[in-house]
């Protein structure tokens, strides 16, 4: 039902008689107008009006039901317009939900259903977190404490509801509130999209980061990209993996609110002027609005509430060309509209095209231009009328998540330097104090480079200040090693420079004199092979003569042409002749010809063969003087944010140890303090005490409180209860538990039945071929022909049952990705099929892989697959959530597998395969040719090949396994190699199966190891060690 109250405003309150100030709820605070977030509340008093709101119940078919007398709104009565969770009061929060149905509706008035009991719960909650929204901020503003900026083209966060609700500890009270109106909070729940703002690791890290830094109060938040359709929503075919865009924005979003006061200006092409003030001013081009659009991040028992700022674009309207529109033209009409509009319209757009890579560097400038605006607005405002940028760093410190968001120096130079009138010097020295860049991967093309003439065309004044940071860097070599020895200082601008294949700076021209070389560069074999073809032409004199020759050999041919067609008029002519002796005249004047016909048949021959030999002489010659193709000229972007930033991160012991002594050695030796390690980690209220209630409070309950929740070093409390035969009870009801969920979602997703019984064996990540799903599948295949091989009897004692799970997106344009989740299909296909394997064996993919199905997943899960090949996975952080969750791991000893390993125990963690520092001599060694695959692998290759999976045809898969070189050959993900001992440690993971004594021990062992991996420990040592923030704690 509509409401005519023009004055409602959605950040008004309402208390109940009696209710008592909540301590995790500010309702006194004095706010300033110019520094809330939103308006105070005020009341409103609804007339006589019953309101009759039917509700579905989603238990039976019975008939629509109306809402019980506590569900009418009496006369006179204060409408709730802000829960009061001063006390879990289900009555009030009923009330407010009531009053969201009605007042502030997205759905027809007459029903109360799942969907429109989801949003007005969700305002409901909103209600509440925005009153400590608007407390933080007013904190934030009045001590103008320094602030952390975490900016990330991703931020995964799943659902918010329970989250939510969880951290104001008000979950009780929901189910009960919703339980009056007739719906379960499960239900409810489950109504709600997963925000597709993300991926993978990446954004699903920074959204525990910021749960992190809410929960422990520090100042900070977080800024990205409000990408309108995601990624992508993956659908399972019988062709595999299928792309459809994601629809989570359609019905609105509950969380959000859009700020249209705030925007700032982003513009891309134009061109840089000099004014007559000497500044540079970029002018021209295209330009768009960024506009903001804010998530509140609550803490869990805390009052603060944090802020992530999503941008979305657009242009004025005035842009749409109505002449064109009225002209018909509707498409250049609206042009300008629609180029705006699609930067914030999907996440990673493929970049195969020129128009993709477009894409991309407008979407990763965009966050960077508009956030900084935004950071340097509030820094400003903050600072009043005495603004010294020279404090700049002490109140601000950006984090750059990866490489994406590395615009943002040369972005922050140029505002300093144009806008706010600096010096080049104070303007980087500000810079370099300020950012600072974490690396996520080793792998090359996460290592982003642009090339230099897109970033002229599109970002032309950045490119000037990036040219001149370049030129800075090489200052700094050349003073580091000086030009004694020419070869290294070549070396290490060649290693270090950020534009890469970029001549020198005509400053430094000189200090790299390079031999000249004969013959435009060419090989001497090239000019053997040169030499051996000249020999088949003449000397020059000769030539000369032999094209005089020729010509007249020309001639003779027009000649003889002409000769010919004569011959063969008179061979008509001779048919029709009676006078014999004219028919045997012209005949013997024919035969001459004919004679005279083939000596010129014969020289023509030898012309071709000529002119063939000078004609290869000429292109060699011409290879001879032409130089090769220059290479691209790019700009790497992880090289500027490691020069441009004051710190720079791994994400794992490991992996900061290879960023240190492969990816970025040449700087790790010019500036060693800039290196620092922060094995991720997770936030242990979303990924157990929310998603595995059942274990939290088996947790809770041996060890004595639930403070473990915000200190997870007391989970190593669990450690002297492993062998307990009273908890091992427990902790395996718990799992089975779980495990019955999981059940019924696999049969409502895929309509595969599994057992109860049965292992749990999840890999559950985004599909790429340094994962190495295509090992997991390839040991399941094994299995599979193995247990063929036996009888029924046989296959019963050897093996252990199992659900292998498989979940994740191959990227829409990773074709090998893509190979694999449908070679992983199809064998599920047949596999669970085989009456003869029954329930020994199944294999489940589950379609459209996020953060929900992770929450249902993994409580489940008994053992968990990180396999991938050492030395690529930067950290990976689903592995530190299945071990919270009591799940045993299998992987090698890659990323944060290292430091699980070495707090679960190495008997609590199935290790397998070849070690980092094997990596590079292995790949060698296939490349020599000299590797030799084990049987097994053979076997199993040969199997897939028999077509028992199918008809497909997955000699590409297959094959690029195989040979010794070249693109997509020569296995270089090294699945081979590691087969044989992946197939062995499986093997152990059955006999420890057998034993569930055994196997619940490594479980808990695995809970109580976990401790380390919580991200609240990451973000203390990031405040310490990088922001130099302190918390900020509100009254």
């Amino acid at each position: 039902m509509a409401t005519t109250s023009s004055h409602f405003s959605p950040t008004s309150h309402w208390c109940s008689n009696g209710s008592s100030i909540s301590r995790l709820v500010d309702f006194g605070s004095k706010w300033r107008r110019k520094q809330q977030l939103f308006s105070k509340n005020s009341r409103i008093v609804v007339k006589r009006r019953l309101v009759s709101v039917s509700i579905k119940n989603v238990s039976s078919s019975e008939p629509k039901q109306k809402l019980k007398d506590d569900a009418l709104i009496e006369e006179e009565e204060e409408v709730p317009r802000i829960l009061n969770p001063s006390t879990p009061n289900a009555s009030s929060i009923a009330s407010s939900i009531k009053y969201h149905a009605e007042f502030t509706p997205l759905f027809s008035p007459e029903r109360f259903e799942l969907p429109k009991a989801y949003y007005a719960t969700a305002q409901s909650v909103r209600d509440a977190l925005i009153i400590n929204w608007n407390s933080t901020y007013e904190a934030y503003e009045r001590l103008n404490a320094k602030q952390a900026y975490y900016l990330s083209m991703e931020f995964l966060q799943g659902r918010a509801l329970l989250n939510a609700i969880g951290n104001l500890e008000l979950t009780g009270a929901y189910a009960e509130a919703l339980s009056k109106l007739g719906h379960s909070l499960e239900n409810v729940a489950c109504q709600e999209p997963d925000a597709a703002l993300g991926n993978g690791g990446l954004g699903r890290l920074a959204s525990c980061f910021l749960d992190s830094l809410a929960t422990l109060n520090y100042p900070a938040w977080g800024y990205g990209l409000r990408y309108k359709y995601g990624l992508f929503k993956q659908q399972i075919t019988k062709d595999g993996q299928e792309e459809v865009a994601e629809d989570w924005l359609e019905m609105g979003n509950p969380w959000e609110i859009l700020r249209n006061d705030i925007s700032y200006p982003v513009k891309f092409y134009g061109k840089v002027v000099s004014g007559s003030d000497g500044k540079k001013h970029w002018i021209g081009g295209e330009d768009i609005k960024a506009v903001a659009y804010d998530v509140p991040i609550p803490g869990y028992k805390t009052k603060t509430t944090i802020n992530l700022r999503l941008w979305s674009t657009k242009a004025p309207s005035e842009d749409l060309d109505l002449y064109a529109f009225n002209a018909g033209d509707h498409t250049k009409a609206y042009e300008a509209l629609s180029n705006a509009e699609k930067i914030c319209y999907v996440l990673y757009p493929g970049d195969d095209s020129l128009e993709g890579k477009i894409l991309r560097l407008k979407q990763q400038y965009t966050l960077c231009s508009a956030s900084l605006q935004d950071i340097i607005s509030c820094f400003e405002r903050r600072s009043g009328s005495n603004i010294n940028w020279e404090k700049f760093p002490e109140k601000v410190a950006v984090q750059m998540n990866d490489t994406h968001p590395t615009l943002c120096i040369p972005e922050l130079m140029r505002i300093l330097i144009d806008l706010k009138g600096l010096s080049w010097k104070e303007a980087w020295n500000i810079t370099q104090r300020t950012v600072a860049y974490t690396n996520h991967t080793v792998l090359p093309e996460a290592l982003e480079k642009w090339s230099l003439e897109l970033m002229q065309k599109l970002l032309p004044r950045h490119v000037e200040i990036i040219e001149l940071i370049d030129e800075e860097l090489i200052c700094t070599i050349v003073s580091e090693y000086g030009t004694e020895d020419s070869d290294l200082l070549e070396k290490k601008l060649k290693e270090m420079r950020i534009l890469e294949n970029v001549d020198l700076p005509s400053a430094f021209a000189e200090l790299i004199v390079k031999p000249k070389q004969s013959s435009a560069g060419v090989t001497s074999e090239e000019l053997e092979n040169s030499d051996e073809e000249t020999k088949l032409v003449y000397s020059s004199e000769e030539q000369t003569t032999r094209a005089n020759d020729l010509e007249e050999e020309t001639k003779r041919a027009n000649d003889f042409e002409e000769e010919t067609k004569r011959a063969n008029d008179l061979e008509e002519e001779t048919k029709s002749a009676n006078d014999f002796e004219v028919e045997t005249k012209r005949a013997n004047d024919l035969e001459e010809e004919t004679k005279r016909a083939n000596v010129f048949e014969e020289e023509m021959e030898l012309v071709d063969e000529q002119d063939e030999s000078k004609s290869k002489v000429t292109q060699k010659e011409k290879i001879m003087a032409e130089p090769p193709p220059k290479p691209p000229k790019m700009v790497r972007m992880a090289n500027l944010a490691v020069v441009g930033g004051h710190a720079v991160n791994g994400v794992a012991e490991i992996h900061s140890e290879i960023v240190k002594d492969e990816v970025f050695n040449a700087f790790y030796k010019l500036w060693p303090d800039k290196f620092q390690n922060k094995t991720n980690g997770v936030t242990p209220r979303r990924w157990i005490q929310f998603c595995n209630p059942d274990l939290s409070k088996i947790i809770t309950d041996w060890i004595g409180m639930d403070d473990w929740v915000l200190n997870t070093g007391k989970l190593a409390e669990l450690r002297k209860f492993s062998d307990n035969e009273d908890l091992q009870v427990q902790w395996k009801a718990a799992k089975r538990s779980n495990k019955m969920k999981v059940i019924s979602f696999i049969k409502e997703k895929t309509g595969y039945s599994v057992s109860p019984d049965a292992m749990f064996d999840i890999q559950v990540k985004r599909i790429h071929e340094y994962k190495r799903q295509l090992l997991n599948i390839l040991g399941i295949v094994y299995r599979y022909k193995k247990m063929k091989e036996m009888t029924a009897a046989e296959r019963k004692a050897k093996y252990v049952p199992r659900v292998c799970i498989f979940g994740g997106k191959a990227f829409s344009t990773y074709v090998q990705a893509k190979r694999i989740v449908k070679f992983i299909t199809d064998v599920g296909a047949t596999v669970n099929h085989d009456p003869e394997i029954g329930d020994l064996l199944k294999v489940v993919f589950v379609p459209d892989y996020n953060v929900s199905v992770a929450e249902l997943l993994i409580p489940a899960s008994e053992l968990s697959q990180h396999i991938s090949t050492a030395g690529m996975e930067a950290s990976g952080t689903s592995n530190m959530k299945f071990a919270m969750n009591g799940c045993v791991l299998i992987g090698t000893l890659d990323g944060a597998n290292v430091e699980i390993r070495e707090e679960v125990g190495e008997d609590n963690f199935f290790l397998f395969g070849a070690r980092a520092h094997e990596i590079a001599g292995l790949r060698k060694e296939r490349a020599d040719g000299e590797f030799v695959p084990h049987p097994s692998f053979e076997e199993v290759k040969d199997f897939v090949k028999s077509g028992v999976f199918g008809p497909c045809n997955y000699d590409e898969l297959i094959g690029s396994l195989e040979g010794n070189e070249g693109f997509g050959r020569a296995d270089y993900f090294l699945v081979g190699k590691d087969f044989p001992s992946y197939i062995e440690c499986q093997e152990e993971v059955d006999k420890a199966y057998h034993d569930q004594k055994r196997w619940t021990k490594m479980s808990i062992m695995n809970t109580a190891g976990s401790y380390k991996f919580s991200s609240d420990r990451t973000i203390h040592e990031y405040a310490r060690e990088i922001w130099n923030i302190e918390p900020v704690e509100l009254p």
